[in-house]
């Protein structure tokens, strides 16, 4: 399939408590889960214009692999940039009858502290 023409290796990463030396929590972030997935940057006019006013990137993420949900976090292997998942990949996606599936989510970068 094209679209897997622009994958690139990413992982789901996942919130963890960690104990600390003092016998307290902190929290932080690890891989859940490798997978495969195509991140473009919208560039469309309406995205552009709500940039130079302030808002943030945003992106469409698609993949085969594995189904993202709202408030998801994604890190792209190459650069490590991270990724906030801003709507659930189910509600975009190809018809079960389709010869080939893959879903699509929203994004946009997001700093993860602990990264």
């Amino acid at each position: 399939m094209l679209w897997k023409k622009f994958y690139t290796p990413c992982e789901l990463l996942e919130e963890r408590a960690v104990n600390d030396e003092a016998g307290g929590e902190y929290s932080m972030w690890a891989v859940a889960q490798e997978f495969n997935c195509a991140i473009v940057h919208d560039d469309t006019l309406a995205a552009r214009i709500a940039e130079q006013q302030g808002m943030t990137n945003t992106y469409t993420v698609t993949t085969d692999e594995i189904t993202l949900k709202f408030h998801d976090i994604i890190r792209r292997k190459a650069d490590g940039q991270t990724f906030q998942i801003t709507s659930d990949a189910i509600d975009i996606s190809t018809p079960a009858c389709a010869t080939f599936q893959f879903k699509q989510a929203g994004a946009e970068r997001h700093e993860v502290p602990n990264d």
